[in-house]
């Protein structure tokens, strides 16, 4: 085994889904990184070219726009991604669901223009568990009622597990990649130090960061209200939606973060947890045994509540 003086650390990155990819890793010195730089952004490409709202030809559209009762077949990464987001669905009671885009077009956050002119609150809803059927042997789907699927909360961190499919196929042992503020983490750096997130402090137009997260072989992912967001009658509006009102979310919690096996999974359980709210998302995160933080907004303060293998950590408050 090589030891840390015999490797060199590489940095690679590109564009996708209207932001950038990083791969940070360390290997043997002089790597030919032009294959694997190319790899990367095939396979971030492919997984955009599938999963885009933005892009009319995706896949995803093409399902959006399928008939009625039909099956369609599509590339086996779309498939998986709707099988997991149909079973955190279920998990979480319904809190994430994908068959909000034509919340996400109305509320200005879609390719469309802002049509929401009061907020009002939608309809009930049709689960999407019920409307959407994924035959993921043979990577059918088809819909049962009219649907407007959007992946924006978990297509994300799938991309960044390519990433990672990707360093592991180059045989890369030593590896942070990300998307954005998504980030997976294989091993350890070579001096034993586990990889280091940056966590930033959930302020509107303020890039400041809050704290750092440790990571070795997990993946971390966070879903927040200060990144994006409308302004209608007055009022401001975040762009993750409550399937249980058609509305954008209304509740204390200002981001919500959580370190899992995979970057997809990190990803959709960051918008559940967001959208169950103060109370039953750490309820919930405790039940599931899983790792979350979760900061609420107590007028100019916020307060942190963490959850570590499902155990209550002592709650912190900070500006």
């Amino acid at each position: 085994m090589k030891t840390s003086t015999e490797l060199q650390r590489y940095s690679l990155s590109g564009e996708t889904m209207g932001t950038r990819y990083t791969a940070l890793f360390y290997a043997e010195t002089e790597l030919d990184t032009r294959p694997i730089s190319r790899s990367l952004a095939h396979a971030v490409g492919r997984v955009d070219q599938q999963m885009s709202t933005w892009k009319a030809d995706s896949d995803l559209n093409r399902l959006n726009n399928a008939p009625l009762q039909e099956w369609i077949a599509l590339p086996e990464e779309l498939t998986t991604v709707l099988s997991a987001a149909l079973r955190v669905s279920r998990q979480s009671g319904g809190a994430f669901d994908i068959a909000v885009g034509d919340l996400v077009d109305a509320w200005g956050f879609g390719p469309g223009e802002l049509s929401v002119t009061e907020p009002v609150p939608a309809p009930t809803r049709r689960s999407t568990s019920a409307a959407l059927v994924v035959d993921s042997q043979r990577n059918l789907v088809r819909k049962q009622a009219p649907l407007n699927l959007n992946l924006n909360g978990i297509a994300k961190g799938f991309g960044v597990d390519e990433l990672a499919r990707c360093l592991d196929r180059f045989g890369i042992a030593r590896y942070l990649v990300g998307i954005d503020g998504e980030m997976r983490a294989r091993d350890n750096k070579p001096d034993g130090q586990p990889w280091v997130v940056a966590m930033e402090k959930p302020r509107r137009g303020v890039r400041e960061v809050m704290g750092v997260m440790e990571l070795s072989d997990a993946a971390i992912a966070t879903s927040g209200d200060y990144r994006h967001w409308v302004d209608v009658c007055g009022q401001s509006f975040a762009h993750t939606m409550n399937p249980a009102t058609g509305t954008p979310l209304c509740n204390a919690l200002a981001a919500v973060t959580v370190v899992s096996t995979s970057c997809m999974l990190a990803d959709a359980w960051a918008t559940a947890l967001m959208v169950l709210g103060e109370t039953q998302g750490p309820r919930l995160a405790q039940e599931r045994g899983m790792d979350a933080l979760f900061v609420m907004r107590d007028g100019l303060q916020l307060k942190e509540i963490s959850i570590v293998g499902g155990q209550l950590q002592p709650q912190v408050q900070t500006r």
